[in-house]
């Protein structure tokens, strides 16, 4: 109904937001130079034809490496050294000791056998504790040993540790003199290792064999194509492609040519992006393009999300699919409306397309996602509804991915679990929304539908008061807000806000209960007073109820329905009073008028019909639909002639719809009962 309002807001700020959110996705937008890319193994390549710009060795594939590598590990044979002074000063010194220790009681071939026994030891090698662990485990049976710089393999078979040479030798000589001589020379400290590993050999050794075993097997020369557009990437091509990516990048540095042209493209793909986004604001949600917080909280969203999935994809592979994307549509439906929400949450997810390897796959799942986000949320009035989008999203996600692998390979083995596991983690993002609804409605000051919902409990403080304060007005109230209600539902409001705004629209009255009709029992303090005086109490209810709404902290929507629900309006009781009172005198106008000001959105014009309409039909003695409909058509029409609803959004099929809506309830409300018949008595006959 009204005209189409002049922006408020200065248009350099929205479009300074626009620039500045296009030119922070670009800065931060991963760089594909032509020389790396996205991709994965057994998926399809997405990019145009690759041809080598430079001479590429092939290698083995990861698999084949792999396994090469292992068998190469598992009989490869460490490089040994014997150190024979070790053993040549250990035999001496075990020798000497036999013959000079006294009291030992061993004959010449007691002596010479424990000598010989002893030399044996150090010929078959004694080896470190931890070698020989690894000798007894079974993982070390052969080992090279150096002799005169040539290297020959050895089994490991005669090598013992310090511990089991003792022990060798223990169990030969069983006889107790025997026993106590070898424990009198210290036996046990001479035997230690002189067999030990050689490590800077083996290394080298180790390394030159890795080096051959995994040398290129082949060249891919200059011009030759390595992929084209479709080909799938098996391991051999994911082998070539990372080493093509590790050349390119050494060679960077040498021969960096800066691909302005693609920089160039990225800026105007996400121009393009955020100008549909602002088109579909001008011409379908005007309101919204006006309004700087909406407006703000849209780019900001859009633009911190889509730098969070560029940080993820760039974190890990399929990164993308960990980000919840679904979250958009859920936080924006509560605070605007389905088709924004949706539409928001494709222009997110078409600017992340930029760092997708599957683009049209990303789309596709990311639009079902939404879809299932967008209707499984509907109205979100309780928390436990967010755990069954987030579930119900989570299946969107595993549907999707499996008929899209399914299509492209035609065989579940195609599937990956981990995948699977990244949409549960998402869905477990998506299930606490409600803290990013939150912090989006203090920060931006909006009134999400759970908080309107939790206002519209009656328990609440402030209408707990009304009750037991302004009885009569928490009825009224109470009517109020279910005509209202009907009406918003029946033109597509916002019907929530209108149940919640209606409920707190007269709670100014607490201050002076007695001085309003419904709440009068009798006895009206208005008989003694001038109509000017009672006019400043009646219209003082408006001011009274703004300061009870911010001392309770209610949001500013709900003080809206509170300064608008009379709008400009006259308090006409007492201003026609004073007219008859004084025939000849010319009214103060602004002392019968109230602040207002007047409605300016549809909640609050329906608000405004329904408190007049259901405070006269108190006053109806005909309840007839004559009466009804001419009661509700004199208000409204009155109302719409006075130029109260100039300013609002409503339109004239609304009034006419709204008009339909109260007749109709009102019917309901006084619809006449019928009246039950007394129980007659039987007379008892006349003896």
């Amino acid at each position: 109904m009204a005209a189409e309002q002049t922006p408020r807001h200065d248009t350099w700020l929205r479009w300074a937001v626009f620039i500045a959110a296009a030119i922070l996705l670009v800065y931060f937008l991963p760089r594909n130079d032509g020389r790396r890319f996205t991709y994965e193994e057994n998926r399809p390549w997405a990019y145009s034809l690759l041809t080598a710009p430079f001479d590429i060795p092939v290698h083995l594939d990861s698999i084949s490496a792999r396994h090469l590598r292992d068998s190469l590990e598992t009989s490869f044979e460490p490089i040994f050294r014997r150190d024979e002074e070790t053993a040549r000063r250990a035999v001496a010194e075990y020798t000497n000791r036999l013959r000079t220790i006294d009291g030992l009681n061993l004959t010449y071939a007691e002596r010479s056998r424990l000598t010989a026994e002893f030399k044996r030891l150090f010929d078959n090698g004694i080896v470190a504790p931890e070698v020989y662990a690894e000798i007894n485990s079974g993982r070390l049976p052969r080992v090279r040993m150096i002799n005169d710089n040539v290297t020959a393999s050895r089994a490991t078979t005669g090598f013992l540790s310090a511990r089991r040479a003792y022990s060798h030798i223990d169990s030969i000589f069983r006889e107790s003199h025997i026993q106590h001589a070898i424990s009198a020379t210290g036996l046990a400290e001479l035997l230690t290792p002189n067999v030990q590993i050689d490590s800077v050999e083996t290394s080298r050794l180790h390394d030159d064999l890795m080096q051959r075993a995994l040398a290129p097997i082949g060249v891919v020369q200059k011009g030759e194509r390595i992929i084209d557009k479709g080909d799938i990437v098996n391991a051999r091509l994911y082998t070539l492609l990372t080493t093509y990516e590790q050349m390119a990048a050494k060679r960077g540095d040498v021969d960096k040519v800066e691909n302005y042209y693609t920089i160039g493209g990225q800026l105007l793909y996400i121009l393009l992006m955020f100008g549909a986004l602002y088109a579909f604001l001008y011409f379908f949600r005007r309101d919204y393009y006006l309004s700087r917080n909406v407006l703000l909280m849209l780019m900001l969203v859009i633009t911190v999300f889509t730098l969070f999935a560029f940080g993820m994809s760039k974190a890990f592979t399929s990164g993308l699919y960990v980000a919840p994307f679904a979250l958009i549509p859920i936080v924006l439906v509560v605070f605007l409306d389905s088709r924004t929400a949706f539409f928001s949450h494709m222009v997110t997810v078409l600017l992340s397309t930029l760092v997708s390897s599957f683009p049209l796959e990303f789309i596709f799942v990311q639009f079902l996602a939404g879809v299932t986000a967008i209707v499984s949320i509907k109205e979100l009035s309780r928390r436990s509804q967010l755990i069954q989008s987030a579930l119900l999203v989570f299946v969107a996600y595993a549907v999707s991915y499996t008929a899209i692998e399914l299509l492209h390979n035609s065989s579940t083995s195609a599937l990956q679990p981990r995948m699977f596991g990244y949409f549960a983690v998402n869905a477990v993002f998506i299930s606490f929304a409600y803290v990013a609804i939150f912090v989006i409605e203090k920060l931006f000051g909006f009134t999400s539908r759970v908080t309107l919902v939790e206002l519209s409990d009656i328990n609440n403080p402030v209408l707990r008061e009304l009750s037991e304060e302004c009885p009569g007005t928490f009825q009224h109230s109470m009517a109020v807000s279910n005509l209202a209600s009907a009406a918003a539902h029946r033109i597509g409001a916002n019907v929530q806000l209108v149940r919640a705004g209606a409920l707190y629209h007269d709670i100014g009255k607490i201050d002076n209960p007695a001085f309003f009709t419904e709440n009068q029992h009798g006895v009206n303090p208005h008989d003694s007073l001038d109509p000017v005086q009672s006019a400043r109490i009646v219209i003082g209810h408006v001011t009274d109820g703004l300061r009870r709404a911010d001392k309770a902290k209610l949001p500013a929507k709900i003080a809206t329905f509170i300064t608008e629900h009379h709008g400009r309006g006259k308090a006409r009781y007492f201003y026609n009073t004073w007219c008859n009172l004084h025939p000849d005198q010319k009214p103060d106008e602004a002392a019968f008028t109230y602040p207002g000001p007047n409605p300016t959105s549809r909640e609050t014009s329906i608000l405004m019909m329904a408190d007049a309409v259901e405070a006269a039909s108190r006053s109806l003695t005909d309840h007839s639909e004559e009466a009804i409909t001419a009661l509700v058509n004199r208000i409204i029409d009155s109302q719409v002639a006075e130029g109260l609803h100039n300013d609002s959004t409503i339109s004239f099929r609304d009034v006419a719809e709204i008009k339909e809506t109260f007749i109709t309830r009102l019917r309901t409300m006084y619809h006449s009962r019928i009246s039950y018949p007394e129980l007659q008595k039987k007379q008892q006959p006349e003896p």
